[in-house]
């Protein structure tokens, strides 16, 4: 399953995403993974759930971001959820190439059984008529 929260930015969309996975982790069976653009937010999160900082691992485009997801993955059979926050910037997305990574995600999350949570700084009206069914909140 994949999640959006949309919005344009500095509407709160990060605070949300956090209270989401905070949330999660009393029920979650799985693991859960948040993958940002820093480690800004390390405090605000649960000790249960591991945060990456993407731009540590020099991810410089979106197929390395999909093959980074994939090694997440990989390493992590009880993974559950990936909440991913400034989704445009860690996976270098523009609005041209935003279908063909959520037709990637899509296979990803139907292959293994892993949920997408996405922080997203666009309106919900502007997005891809096949991304609007997955947003839960617009900001």
């Amino acid at each position: 399953m994949i999640q959006i929260i949309a919005g344009e930015k500095g509407k709160g969309k990060t605070k949300i995403l956090i209270e989401k996975a905070n949330a999660e982790v009393g029920t979650a069976k799985g693991s859960i993974v948040y993958l940002d653009k820093n480690n800004k937010h390390m405090y605000e999160l649960s000790n249960r759930i591991r945060l990456i900082n993407v731009l540590e691992y020099h991810v410089n485009n979106q197929d390395q971001f999909i093959g980074f997801l994939n090694g997440i993955i990989s390493c992590d059979h009880d993974l559950q959820s990936v909440y991913l926050d400034s989704f445009l910037k860690i996976a270098y997305v523009d609005s041209d190439s935003l279908e063909t990574i959520f037709k990637k995600l899509e296979g990803l999350t139907e292959q293994f059984k892993v949920d997408f949570i996405i922080s997203l700084s666009m309106d919900a009206q502007k997005l891809p008529e096949s991304i609007k069914k997955n947003v839960i909140v617009s900001l």
